[in-house]
Order: structure tokens, then C-alpha cells, then sequence
């Protein structure tokens, strides 16, 4: 039963790969079906008045992708943005700043998944209002993957699909750090990691890239 959430001196005495692999061996449990129990109304008690965060992750907005329980992690364990195609932009930048640099947390981990709808209409060059412009931003993964893989380049084929989610993946990784020199220096004094994996909807198993 979990029932004391993270304080600020569990929080500073994580190291960000002691984080990420809490997170992987959440993720076993998850796979494994043993969800760790939580004493939900003793942890919304203890962080009511703060919240002390260890990582924060960046994940498509699909409802097959359950963030929290996919990790095994319960309240006040994570910071969680989400939008489709996990890709960063100026606001999730922002936030991931917040979680780092002001909240304190020890990683930042991009989440891809297998079969992303986002992903496979940027495949398919899909045009439609708001989508348009939002898919822009997983184009250049979908063109990369279209020389690495054999065979047509629309979500026909599910290759060209796995190796674009892949590539959006990286992408979003190296833009996060191109983008934002606060986690860049935070990465590079050793304060944070910046990671990506991908989650398989078959397996709910996490693969690091």
C-alpha cells in the first residue's frame, strides 16, 4: 500500500536515473499486472499544500496510453503533459521548465506509442482545420522514416508507421534540447536526463530508445 507521497527531501535525494528506473520497474509491474495499491485520501491530505514531483512525461493524449498506470505511479509522483503525437511546443517547453527547474524533477521522458493516430495522419498528409498545422510538427519524423524503411510511405504500411513514431520520438528529444537551454544545461550539469521510449499497446511494455 502506498501511502506517503514524495517530499521535497525524497525529491532531492533522487538521481535522474534513479528515477527513470523506478519508472521502467513500475512498468514491469504494470506489464505483470501488480498495480501497487495507493491510500488515495491520504495522499490528496499530504499534497494538498505541495507537490514534489519526480519526473515529468510527455505523452500523446490516447486514452490507451494511461500515463499514471502505465509507470505504476500514483498522486504526486509525476507531472504528466499530453497532446497528440507527444511533440513539444512553446507551452509544453514551458511546463517542462516548471517541472525541472522550479518543481525539481529528475527527468524528462518523451512517450511515444505504438499505432498513433496522430502519427499515421501525418503519414498520410492528412489536412483538417487545427489537425493541419498540428501535424506539421511530426512531418519531418514521417520524411526520415520514408528513407529508412522499405515499402510505401502512408500508414498502409505499418513499418514506415513504427519507424516514424520512432523518429518522432528522438526528434522531439533533440528539440527539447535545441529549444530550451534551461533543460539543456540542467541535462548537462547532470540535475535532469532527457529520454525517450515507446509504448507498445500489444504488450504495455515501455521500450527506451
Amino acid at each position: 500500500m502506498r501511502n506517503k507521497a514524495l517530499s521535497k527531501d525524497i525529491q532531492v535525494g533522487l538521481t535522474p536515473n534513479a528515477v527513470l528506473h523506478d519508472l521502467l520497474a513500475g512498468n514491469e509491474r504494470y506489464t505483470s499486472n501488480n498495480i501497487t495499491a495507493s491510500d488515495v485520501p491520504s495522499l490528496v491530505e499530504q499534497t494538498t499544500n505541495g507537490q514534489f514531483p519526480k519526473a515529468v512525461i510527455l505523452s500523446c493524449i490516447d486514452s490507451r496510453v494511461p500515463v499514471e498506470m502505465v509507470f505504476d505511479q500514483t498522486i504526486g509522483d509525476v507531472f504528466v503533459a499530453r497532446v497528440a503525437g507527444n511533440f513539444e511546443n512553446v507551452d509544453i517547453l514551458g511546463s517542462m521548465e516548471y517541472s525541472c527547474k522550479v518543481a525539481g524533477s529528475k527527468l524528462v521522458l518523451v512517450l511515444g506509442h505504438e499505432s498513433c493516430g496522430a502519427v499515421k495522419a501525418a503519414c498520410d498528409g492528412v489536412e483538417l482545420g487545427n489537425i493541419t498545422a498540428m501535424l506539421d510538427n511530426i512531418v519531418p519524423a514521417a520524411k526520415m522514416a520514408s528513407e529508412e524503411v522499405d515499402g510505401v510511405a502512408d500508414s498502409s504500411n505499418s513499418a514506415f508507421v513504427a519507424k516514424t513514431v520512432e523518429n518522432n520520438v528522438k526528434l522531439t528529444v533533440e528539440r527539447i534540447r535545441e529549444k530550451s537551454p534551461i533543460l539543456a544545461e540542467m541535462e548537462k550539469n547532470g540535475e535532469i536526463q532527457i529520454v525517450g521510449g515507446v509504448y507498445s499497446l500489444t504488450t504495455g511494455k515501455v521500450t527506451m530508445l
